[in-house]
């Protein structure tokens, strides 16, 4: 119960700290802290981190994509 809370503090302060740069961190980083609860105690946490950046590096690989072809970004 602690990780989840935890896990939920971290996302609301990420979510408010960075909105500008966040695209993908909050999808990824409730899929890997969900993923690493199932996993074992204490990895919600690791998990949610490693989702945060893997969201990260995708939604910025798409929008280096999207440049490149020279289409709008969708926000």
């Amino acid at each position: 119960m602690r990780t989840m809370i935890a896990l939920a503090l971290a996302a609301a302060t990420l979510g408010t700290a960075m909105p500008a740069n966040a695209a993908g961190c909050i999808k990824g980083a409730a899929v890997g802290g969900a993923a690493g609860h199932f996993v074992g105690k204490g990895h919600a946490v690791l998990g949610a981190a490693a989702g945060c950046a893997y969201g990260h590096h995708r939604a910025a690989k798409a929008a280096r994509a999207q440049r490149a072809q020279g289409q709008p970004q969708h926000r």
